[in-house]
């Protein structure tokens, strides 16, 4: 698949933000309110900013953008409707989560149950953009049962640095806030790995015949291409990193993994190494979702000369 810049953005920016935000909320349940007015409304503004940009970076794929509202239309049956449906609805308990978590308006009372509305609000909303994946039959790296572990743990693991470089930044940086950073990128790196080697395994067992509906009456073959010329769905369907490319990139995003937990337990010492953490775990975690789209191969290119898929 052709990977399009303004969905990655999209994927990983809105990602860390609902990851920030619900990490955000455990603050608020295990530990009341924010420890400043001033760390609240910033933490906030970092969550909210994030996925408002990477919201509005989605619009960006579409030939007509200004026709986006009518995709909330669909929940019923759509998943890409019912992730758009739940980040709308998410606004309203975050807005009212920050006013009252920072402290700007004195509410303590409300922010438990304000925090685990917002949370699971943000945690559905990712395992929304993962289900839009993961149920596409016709791609079979994303028709995966890790696809959606993916998108969480992404989520909270780039969530989690986010705020350990914010709270570094402020000055009150606890050793658990490192060690429970340092697990999620953890994760998230276990499961990518999970991820890949399931998507390696997997047989490419879809051939012409199936395509076609053929397959019964013997080996199926092209006579010749479909097109003379190359068209939309080739572009964007027929897209493929070449295999060595794939393997540099994987990689990279280990290394940058490695390294982000590295630089996160040096923060027990040096807090600001938190921020090179969160740059390296964004790296991580832009590249790996590129590869999440360049590695995946639609059936469709069964007709443009693909022998399996």
């Amino acid at each position: 698949m052709h990977p399009a810049y303004s969905v990655i953005l999209f994927t990983t920016a809105s990602g860390a933000g609902y990851g920030l935000l619900a990490l955000l909320c455990l603050v608020g349940i295990s530990h009341g309110e924010a420890s400043s007015l001033v760390f609240g409304l910033t933490s906030m503004v970092i969550a909210l900013g994030l996925i408002t940009i990477g919201l509005l970076s989605s619009t960006f794929h579409l030939g007509h953008p200004e026709r986006a509202w009518r995709a909330l239309s669909q929940w019923r049956s759509s998943w890409l409707s019912r992730e758009g449906v739940l980040a709308v609805v998410t606004y309203v308990p975050a807005l009212l989560f920050g006013v009252v978590w920072s402290g700007l308006y004195p509410a303590p009372d409300l922010i438990k149950p304000l925090a685990v509305v917002t949370g699971v609000l943000a945690l559905l909303t990712v395992m929304s953009t993962g289900k839009i994946y993961a149920t596409l039959k016709t791609i079979r790296a994303w028709h995966n049962p890790w696809t959606i572990w993916v998108y969480l743990t992404f989520a909270l693991a780039t969530g989690a640095t986010i705020l350990a470089a914010v709270t570094s930044v402020f000055g009150n940086f606890p050793a658990f806030l490192v060690w429970f950073s340092s697990a999620w990128l953890l994760v998230a790196l276990i499961v990518k790995l999970g991820y890949w080697r399931s998507i390696d395994a997997a047989p490419r067992d879809l051939t012409m015949g199936d395509a076609t509906g053929l397959g019964r009456l013997g080996q199926v073959g092209q006579w010749e291409l479909p097109h003379s010329a190359p068209n939309y769905v080739q572009k964007e369907m027929g897209y493929a990193v070449a295999r060595k490319h794939a393997a540099k990139l994987r990689r990279l995003v280990i290394a940058a993994l490695v390294l982000a937990i590295l630089l996160m337990l040096a923060a027990l010492a040096v807090p600001h190494a938190a921020l090179l953490s969160m740059a390296l775990a964004l790296f991580a975690s832009v590249v790996q979702r590129w590869l999440f789209f360049a590695e995946a191969q639609h059936v469709v290119t069964l007709f443009y000369g693909a022998k399996a898929a």
